[in-house]
Parts: C-alpha cells; structure tokens; sequence
C-alpha cells in the first residue's frame, strides 16, 4: 500500500482535472480501480504459482515457454533497468517539489534534495528483511493515517453541490473525450502502480499461494475507496477549477481547513509518504535483476548477497545510483506518462496473454489460485492498457515501441555475440 500511495495521489489529484471537469474526474480513479482489479487477478494467479524474487521476470519466463520466454524476461530485465530507477527518481523528484512548500528551494537545491534522499533510502534497505518489515509497518501507518486525516478534515466544510455539479451541455461525449479521459485516467493508474510489487518479493513471502492474492487484493480495495474519497473531499472543498491548477493541493487543502502551521506539519507528513513508496519500491525492484542473475541471464555479480544480511546488496546499489542520476535529470511532468507507457506492452499485456496461452497450453495445471471467470478479466485488463498506451501523446507511444526495438536487437546481438564468444573461449 505505501508504494501505491507515495506522492502519487497528492500530485494526480490536480492532474486528473486536466481535462476532466468536475466529477468527471472521479471517471479516472474508477478506471484506475477497474485496471488493478482486473490485472491484479493476473497478477495474483501467476504470483501464487510461481513465488519466488524477481516477479515478472520468472512470470514471462513461465508462460512464454523456453524460446519466447527468454525474449520476454530479457526485454523485461533491460526495461527494469531504466524502468525501476526512473519510477524510484519520480518519487524523489516529487518529494522536493512537495518541499517547497516548506522551504524555498531553486531548482539547484531541488535536484540536491531528490538526490540525497535516493541515497538515504538505500541507506535505509541496507539490512535484513525482518528489520525492513518493521519499517514497513511504521511507514504504512504514517500512510493510511494522514490520508484518512485529508478525508474526515472534510467534515463540516465539505459541500456536496461543489462537489458532485455538472452542467452536461457543457460535457461532449466525442472522440476528443475519450482521448482526454485515457490521458486522466493513466495518472490515476500511475498511483495505483505497486499492488503488484509483493509478487517481485515471492520467495521471501510466507505461505504465498495465500497472501500474495490477499495482500493485493486488500491492498486494491483500500487504496480505491482511499483515493475516491481523497478526490471527493477536496473538491468538495476547494472549487475543482483551483484544484485543477494547483502544485501542493493537499497543503492548499489543510491550510484553508485549518492554518498554515497544520498545513505545514500534514506536508511534512506527505513528504513522509513519498519517501515510504522510495523505500518499498527499491525494495521490491533490487530483486529482479538479482533474480536473472541467478539464472545466468544477466551479469553474475548482481547475483550477490551480502554476506551477513542476505539481501542483494549490489542489484540495490546498482538500482539506488541510476535513480541518483534520473533524480538529477528529469522533471516530474515527463516521467509519470513515460513510466506507465514504457511498460503497458511488455509487462501488463505481456502478461495478460501469456497467462490465457498458459491456461489452454496447459489446462490441467495446478494453479493454487484461478481468477474468476477466466479469461474476462485478463482480456478487460488488455483493452483498458491499450486503450491508456494508445491515447497517450505520440511522443511516449514512440518511446515505448523504440525501447522494445532497441531491447529485441540487444537480445539477438548478445545471443549471437556472447555465444561466438563462448565457442571460441573453449
């Protein structure tokens, strides 16, 4: 759950006005809702078959079989690569923008900020896995309690008129709608991103066939009514047309509820968030390239573990210093759509159809967890990620099909190459 939330929602809260007036906006959240529910059920069937650290790239490696899989697993580890520390440098990115609320910052001591806190947060996982889960708790308690403190604030200044008004002579179902409600709905999907993050954990998980579709399932469900709620009291409070432009909503909200010092401690409490998502998402992502390592699908030193704790402390520290560097160079604005486009083909619709080719390849398999009404959600969970990709701006459709390029010749050029190399080595 702290790595669904993280600065996400207080940033989408504003985004998902963009184009979408009004109540419209819950439109968005409700998609986002559907999308996770429906992928999460891949998520769940294949996590509890196959638990173990790496997530998808044992998954595609599973379903895929021997040829395609070790295409897919490839793409996804060479995705995980940029796609892990850019998710991680968002994040931190968000953070110090959020702090300045607090204390006037250039842009300089911004990029000084989101750096320092990636290196704190590696600092923080440099441990055992029994000493995170404490953490853990903790930080999920910090979460969970500041947005149900955002929500009941609403009580007594909320107005359900401002909060539920539409004028429909002004709302045009068109195409263009469509467009704008794809381009609304995937922020809200960037900050539902992270249900599925107990899967890349698996083998340390206890009795997963149960608790990895539990905990996502749970973990769904509150987060949606959370973020439904979230979105419902703040326009409810502030008319959605300042709501729609605002950089710190969230400390806008407080503030005009209470004051400027309670405004200030709830940032602080924010900033406190983002930094528990930080700290889940390298978590769970330092075991993917650990994971390939393993199987010798990738460089044998990220198979390490650190001699006394028994984490993958090298995969950590390779992940940690590139979101050091991205938290350097890129803007929050560009790396939300980025981060859900870059990855809606190879990992969730890959997976969406490997997990049905599975299921008729092999229909007598046990499967200590089957989705309801097979194959429905997998095939509702495809369209709405195509329907995100497809409406995005043309720019990261590109980028999205240029890095599966770019990924498919390097698996080629490393087959033909390493096994040349391997042949004149003996």
């Amino acid at each position: 759950m702290i790595d669904m939330v993280g600065i996400g929602p207080f940033v989408a809260i504003s985004l998902v006005l963009t184009h979408l007036n009004g109540p419209l906006c819950l439109l968005a959240w409700l998609l986002g809702a559907l999308l996770a529910y429906m992928d999460g059920m891949v998520w769940a069937e294949l996590g509890a078959k196959w638990p173990a650290a790496g997530g998808s790239y044992v998954f595609l490696q599973k379903i895929f079989g021997s040829k395609g899989g070790k295409l897919m697993a490839f793409l996804f580890i060479w995705q995980t690569i940029i796609q892990a520390p850019l998710t991680a440098a968002s994040s931190a990115i968000g953070f110090s923008q959020y702090l300045t609320y607090l204390v006037k910052l250039t842009a300089v001591q911004q990029k000084c900020v989101s750096g320092s806190l990636v290196i704190f947060i590696v600092f923080l996982l440099y441990r055992n896995i029994k000493s995170i889960g404490k953490i853990s708790l903790f930080l999920s308690i910090v979460t969970i309690t500041t947005i149900l403190w955002l929500i009941l604030s609403a009580i007594g200044h909320f107005s359900a008129e401002q909060a539920f008004s539409l004028d429909l002579s002004t709302v045009s179902f068109k195409p263009v709608f469509f467009v704008y409600l794809g381009q609304s709905s995937l922020k809200a999907v960037y900050s539902y991103m992270g249900y599925y993050n107990v899967c890349h954990l698996g083998g340390e998980i206890k009795n997963p066939e149960k608790n990895i579709p539990r905990s996502m399932f749970i973990s769904i469900t509150g987060i949606a009514i959370l973020y439904l709620c979230m979105q419902i009291a703040v326009i409810g409070v502030i008319p959605w047309q300042q709501v729609a432009g605002s950089k710190f909503i969230a400390s806008t909200y407080f503030e005009l509820i209470y004051n400027h010092r309670i405004a200030e401690f709830a940032t602080v409490l924010i900033l406190c968030i983002a930094l528990a998502s930080l700290f889940s998402l390298l978590l769970g992502y330092s075991r993917v390239p650990y994971a390939a390592a393993q199987n010798g699908d990738f460089f044998k030193i990220f198979a390490s573990v650190h001699p006394k704790h028994k984490f993958p402390h090298i995969s950590l520290l390779a992940l940690g210093g590139l979101a050091f560097v991205f938290s350097l160079l890129f803007k929050l604005s560009q790396v939300i759509t980025a981060i859900v486009t870059m990855r809606i083909l190879i990992q969730f619709v890959s997976q969406g159809v490997g997990l049905m080719a599975w299921h008729y390849r092999k229909p007598k398999e046990q499967r200590p967890y089957k989705m309801p009404l097979f194959p429905v959600p997998a095939i509702i969970s495809i369209i709405i990620w195509l329907y995100l990709l497809f409406t995005s701006e043309w720019q990261y459709i590109a980028g999205a099909f240029g890095f599966i390029a770019a990924g498919v010749v390097l698996f080629f050029v490393r087959n033909r190459y390493g096994k040349a190399g391997s042949t004149q080595a003996a």
